[in-house]
């Protein structure tokens, strides 16, 4: 009984710390995603594997796991803890195994082949190359802060190495390669890199990548997949082929659509009715438009400009470099993840394939994301221990 309650006055005494306005838009938008992943799986979840709460019930298990690691997170892991040389090392040799072991023995899910199988649990790779991203370029530009100013060819050197990461992945999932070279290019531009020396990385950097194109094009006679041109082709013309390779565009912007103001209702969308295949996972904000409407929408686009917003002002005000580019790696991440999402939808770019966060089904990405938000709150509670020190 002593050690239960000395816990609870640990969490009661650290909650001045914890920024529990970051912790309220993650779980409610968890928990909305929750219900929307069942009210749009029952149908595909029962036809399927004859039980409608399939998809709810595996939902349900990453989102506890992903409060636990949050909690875990806001309480008891120290920002010190993410500087330490050796835990960047075990991240990054590590998530370079996995990737590596991806290319020659993962799975294909939908034409991207970005998936490990362990039994009956599957594992993104990529999701969590975002999360490395951010806490090895925030180290390594937070030791460099006193040599930014000097054109140095070492400020290269990371970049380097998650470019290579993400040139592995752009291949097999182009939309979280372009998320992860978001964040890449967020960082390096909000480290202070003089100007100058941005245009001669940025020219290197077109070059690598033609270099890789020409490659690609030589060893494969196409620069994109045929699941990459396939997609091209349904966001230039999605009416030419509505009944093959333009089914899911066209009747996601038909369930948008639908839903008008105020939506259908909870649980009332038609297009779930296996018109829009797979309607819980990249295509779950079509149904949240139907069933919610503009109101609904709008609500949950505030949560998640709440947390961006937040990382934004917690980036402007840190004095710590290290927190200062992790909170910048966050908000690129949600913000650019929810942009391609929704841009991708609602025909305003090509689709990707990439979840919407939070909402979307799917372990791997809710746990990445979850992650995101720990090292966001981790940020938060360093700035205002900083801040109560600076008046003592």
């Amino acid at each position: 009984m002593a050690f239960i309650k000395d816990f609870f006055n640990y969490v009661r005494i650290y909650s001045k710390y914890v920024d529990f306005t970051i912790i309220i838009s993650y779980v409610l938008l968890s928990l909305i995603g929750l219900v929307m992943i069942y009210s749009a799986s029952m149908v595909v979840a029962f036809r399927t594997y004859d039980n409608p709460e399939q998809f709810y019930i595996r939902q349900l298990a990453s989102i506890i796991l992903g409060f636990v690691i949050v909690f875990i997170m806001a309480y008891f892991m120290s920002g010190e803890f993410l500087k330490n040389k050796y835990f960047q090392m075990l991240t990054t040799a590590g998530i370079f195994i996995l990737l590596i072991i991806t290319i020659f023995f993962g799975t294909e899910v939908n034409g991207e082949k970005n998936w490990l199988r362990f039994g009956s649990f599957n594992f993104q790779t990529s999701e969590f190359l975002k999360i490395v991203t951010i806490i090895y370029l925030a180290y390594i530009y937070d030791r460099k802060k006193d040599r930014l100013k000097q054109l140095e060819g070492g400020h290269l050197i990371p970049l380097a190495f998650i470019g290579f990461c993400s040139m592995i992945v752009l291949y097999n999932d182009f939309g979280t390669g372009l998320i992860i070279f978001g964040i890449i290019a967020g960082i390096f531009l909000y480290s202070g890199i003089p100007i100058r020396f941005l245009f001669k990385v940025g020219g290197a950097l077109m070059l690598a990548a033609g270099a890789v194109g020409i490659i690609i094009y030589l060893v494969t006679g196409s620069i994109l997949s045929p699941h990459q041109q396939a997609r091209i082709d349904t966001f230039l013309h999605p009416f030419n082929d509505p009944t093959g390779t333009g089914y899911q565009l066209t009747n996601a912007l038909v369930s948008i659509s639908h839903g008008g103001i105020f939506g259908n209702g909870l649980g009332n969308s038609v297009m779930k009715l296996g018109y829009l295949p797979e309607p819980h996972t990249d295509f779950i904000f079509a149904i949240v438009a139907e069933e919610l409407g503009l109101i609904g929408v709008i609500f949950i686009l505030c949560l998640y400009l709440i947390i961006v917003l937040k990382a934004l002002r917690y980036a402007a005000i840190s004095k710590d470099m290290f927190y200062r580019l992790v909170c910048i790696g966050v908000a690129i991440y949600l913000s650019f993840q929810l942009f391609i999402n929704l841009g991708g939808i609602s025909k305003l770019i090509p689709l990707t394939g990439v979840p919407l966060p939070l909402l979307s089904y799917g372990g791997s990405s809710f746990l990445s994301i979850s992650i995101a938000i720990g090292l966001l709150v981790i940020a938060a509670k360093h700035v205002k221990k900083s801040k109560e020190m600076d008046r003592a």
